[in-house]
């Protein structure tokens, strides 16, 4: 497991998932570091990528001291509800299965289009193989489509197996997708319709800390409102990214 922590500036020591005890406490920020633009370790081995923008950013609006936690994605949620961290900013999408674990702030990333990609324009989609990360939504749908589902651990095991010939296609998230095809030189190619799945992006909090979460829910409010979180969101995905009206 991953378990590299970076501390970030921040305006002021505040109480973390105990606010309501009086006890101030740092805000672990749990994000993979494994999901590009979304979230990756740079070069130095520092959390980066959009959500580390916002993420830094929502932690200032809320007066909120925070540190970065990278975990893997197959056990994000139960490290979360465990204690491990306090927060999950990670590219998940908000379903209606998860929110039955933990709660979720609002989006910070309007529903957008799950995507396939392959090394071949006429890869069979609904009967072939398919890659995809597991335990996520786009994992779901494929084991749901008729189509062989192949799980991976990590997105890039997800592209790999495309380019290696273990899978037909991988699907995922489109805005993830994009700079893998970019960067591939023509090797790789969206196939087939996007698929629109779940509720947007959002940060996932344990059920009980009902007081961080107004706290975000606040900070991503006001990000949206003066138009920082869009700007973020055309940073990190290109003009053609949703965004919000």
């Amino acid at each position: 497991m991953k378990s590299i922590i970076l501390a970030t500036t921040a305006l002021t020591l505040v109480a973390g998932a105990a606010l309501a005890d009086g006890h101030a406490k740092t805000i672990r920020m749990g994000t993979e570091g494994a999901y590009p633009p979304y979230n990756f370790l740079n070069d130095a081995g520092e959390v980066d990528g959009f959500e580390r923008e916002v993420g830094d950013e929502l932690c200032a609006r809320a007066e909120l001291t925070c540190e970065w936690v990278t975990n893997d994605w197959d056990s994000i949620i139960p490290n979360l509800t465990s204690g491990n961290y306090d927060t999950i900013i990670a590219g998940m999408s908000i379903t209606d299965e998860r929110d039955e674990v933990i709660d979720f702030t609002q989006n910070y990333i309007p529903p957008a289009a799950s995507a396939y990609v392959a090394a071949s324009a006429d890869a069979d989609l609904t009967g072939g193989v398919i890659a995809a990360q597991t335990s996520t939504i786009q994992s779901g749908y494929v084991a749901e489509s008729g189509a062989t589902l192949l799980e991976f651990a990590t997105y890039d095991e997800t592209v790999a197996a495309v380019r290696n010939g273990e899978a037909d296609a991988v699907f995922a998230d489109k805005d993830a997708l994009a700079p893998s095809v970019e960067e591939s030189g023509g090797e790789l190619m969206f196939v087939g319709d996007d698929v629109p799945l779940g509720g947007g992006v959002g940060m996932g909090l344990r059920e009980s800390d009902t007081e961080l979460k107004e706290k975000f829910d606040a900070a991503i409010t006001s990000m949206k409102e003066d138009g920082t979180l869009n700007a973020a969101i055309i940073k990190w995905f290109g003009e053609d990214a949703k965004t919000y009206e």
